[in-house]
C-alpha cells in the first residue's frame, strides 16, 4: 500500500462519520432533517463505493455474488419501512404506548445538555436495546429466521449494508427505541439517534481497507464487526453492538484479534434463496415448501448441464 492510502485508510472513517453529521447537523438546523440526511446518506454511498474499488479491503469481495438486486430491494423495503416509521409517524406510536418517564418534572433524560450530548448519550442508551435484539436474533432460532438473510450473503460491501428483512429492522428499532422513549428522550434526540445509525451502519459493512487504532474499542468498526460475519460461531456469535462496542464489552461479547484479518469467507451455513422475493418469505416456510423451493433453483442448473454434456462430441479411443 503506497503513502496516500495508508494515511487515508486512518482518516477515511472518522472524516466520513464526520462529514455525514455535519450534513445532518445543517439539516435539522434548517428544519428539513428528513431531506439533508438522504442527501448525506446517497454522499456516503457514492464515497464508499469509490474507496472499494480504490483500496478495497478484500479483493474478492469485488466479484459479483448475484445478489446485488436482492440487497437493495431489501435496503429498500427495510429502510423505508423504519425511515416511515420512526421520522414520519413518531416512531410507530411507541410513545403512547410506553408513556415515557419524562412526562411532567419526573423526567430522567438531561434535556439541559447540548443537543450533541444528548444524541451522544442517546447512541449509548439505544444500543443497550439494539444489542439485545441483534443478540436475540441469533440465539433465539424463531428470530434468526429472519437475521440470517443479512448473513447470508458471502461478502461485504457497501450495498448489502440494509439487506434486513423488514421485520428484523422493525424488531431491533423496537428495541432500541424503546430504551429511549422510557428515558423521556425527546423526539429529535431519537432522529439524530436514527441518523446516525444509518451512518455506522454503512461505515460499518464497507469493503474499504481501514485502520482504528483505540476506536475499535469504542465504536463498531468495520474492523470488529467484520469478525461478526465469520462461519466461525466462535467469532461470529460476538460483537452485537450496532454503533458502540460498550455493551458487547459489559456482557462479554467483545471480539477482537489483532494478529490476523478477519476472514473473507462470511455466510451462514444453510441455504438461502438468491431471490428477494422467496428471501422475504423464506423465515415463514415449513421444511417441505423450502426444499420444493430449493429444489427449483437446483433444476435450471442441472438442466443446463444435462444439456452441455448432450452436446458434447464422445472421443473414440483407437484400439
Amino acid at each position: 500500500m503506497d503513502k496516500a492510502k495508508y494515511y487515508i485508510s486512518w482518516i477515511s472513517w472518522p472524516a466520513l462519520m464526520a462529514i455525514s453529521t455535519a450534513i445532518s447537523a445543517y439539516g435539522f438546523s434548517v428544519g428539513h432533517p428528513i431531506i439533508y440526511f438522504n442527501v448525506a446518506y446517497v454522499f456516503l454511498i457514492l464515497a464508499l463505493l469509490f474507496l472499494e474499488r480504490w483500496m478495497p479491503h478484500e479483493e474478492i469481495w469485488l466479484e459479483p455474488d448475484g445478489q446485488t438486486i436482492a440487497s437493495i430491494a431489501h435496503t429498500l423495503s427495510s429502510k423505508g419501512t423504519v425511515q416511515g416509521l420512526l421520522i414520519f409517524s413518531g416512531a410507530i406510536g411507541l410513545v403512547e404506548l410506553i408513556k415515557p418517564m419524562a412526562e411532567g418534572d419526573h423526567g430522567i433524560w438531561p434535556v439541559h445538555w447540548p443537543m450533541w450530548a444528548q444524541a451522544s448519550l442517546g447512541i449509548v442508551a439505544a444500543e443497550f436495546g439494539l444489542y439485545w435484539a441483534h443478540r436475540i436474533s441469533h440465539e433465539w432460532p424463531l428470530f434468526w429466521r429472519l437475521h440470517a438473510i443479512h448473513h447470508s450473503v458471502n461478502r461485504l460491501w457497501v450495498i448489502n449494508t440494509g439487506r434486513f428483512h423488514f421485520l428484523d429492522s422493525v424488531w431491533k428499532i423496537i428495541l432500541g427505541m424503546s430504551v429511549l422513549l422510557a428515558m423521556g428522550a425527546p423526539m429529535e434526540v431519537i432522529e439524530w439517534t436514527s441518523v446516525l445509525t444509518a451512518y455506522f451502519g454503512l461505515l460499518t459493512h464497507c469493503n474499504v481497507e481501514m485502520r482504528f487504532g483505540p476506536l475499535n474499542y469504542i465504536f463498531s468498526t468495520p474492523g470488529v464487526h467484520r469478525w461478526h460475519h465469520s462461519m466461525d460461531l466462535r467469532e461470529g456469535d460476538m460483537n452485537y453492538g450496532e454503533n458502540v462496542v460498550i455493551w458487547d464489552l459489559l456482557f462479554g461479547t467483545f471480539f477482537l484479534d489483532e494478529s490476523r484479518k478477519p476472514p473473507a469467507n462470511v455466510g451462514i451455513h444453510t441455504y438461502m434463496p438468491p431471490r428477494f422475493i422467496h428471501q422475504l418469505i423464506w423465515p415463514f416456510l415449513g421444511a417441505a415448501r423450502k426444499t420444493q423451493i430449493q429444489n427449483m433453483y437446483k433444476e435450471p442448473e442441472e438442466s443446463a448441464q444435462d444439456s452441455q454434456k448432450a452436446t458434447e462430441i464422445p472421443v473414440v479411443e483407437a484400439v
